[in-house]
């Protein structure tokens, strides 16, 4: 059975929006404030990560980002993303657009939590979620995600979108990890606590 892992950057107010800047909003930038140590330290993480995962899943939006930085690019790192199966969520789309003759990908055009549900029984191993906002949430609510990795940078923006938006009821989660990354950033690792008291 397959894990959903949702994996976000994150500021320490817990903002996801425009990290790289390119999106307009007035505080966003805030991914590149960190030294080059950090980014160094962040991309083995986040290669180690690549290597052990199955496949992405993503939303619409998220895929046409990745796809125009992604593909044309190499190295282990790129080689890997660019070779994961891709599941991307989205009424519109025909085929993901990150992908390319190594990878396969899927779009899951119906509904959601039993598209998704279906891809954690068809897959084993970690389905992992970058970006994807709106899917975020929808799985986080209906209790489909199986681990939250949260890499937080040193600042503190006091708006924008937030990683989590409005959910019907509490989301009990238990610290399962705690990893500082370079000098300033950390990974903490969470998973649902269900059934705990």
């Amino acid at each position: 059975m397959g894990k959903i892992i949702i994996s976000e950057n994150v500021s320490l107010d817990g903002v996801v929006q425009d990290p790289t800047g390119e999106e307009g909003f007035h505080r966003g930038g805030w991914f590149l404030q960190v030294g080059d140590k950090d980014r160094e330290a962040w991309a083995e993480l986040l290669l180690e990560e690549a290597r052990g995962a199955e496949a992405l899943l993503l939303g619409r939006r998220s895929d046409e980002w990745f796809a125009a930085r992604w593909l044309s690019r190499s190295g282990e790192w790129a080689d890997r993303l660019n070779s994961l199966p891709k599941y991307v969520v989205s009424s519109t789309l025909q085929e993901p657009r990150w992908s390319n003759a190594t990878s396969k990908g899927k779009v899951l055009k119906g509904d959601v939590v039993d598209e998704v549900s279906r891809l954690k029984q068809e897959l084993d191993g970690d389905i992992v979620v970058y970006a994807s906002g709106r899917l975020v949430h929808t799985v986080m609510e209906h209790d489909l995600v199986d681990e939250v990795r949260l890499i937080v940078f040193p600042v503190v923006l006091g708006a924008g979108e937030r990683l989590f938006d409005e959910t019907s009821d509490r989301k009990p989660m238990r610290l399962v990890g705690i990893r500082i990354v370079g000098d300033g950033l950390a990974l903490l690792t969470y998973r649902p606590a269900r059934g705990d008291a």
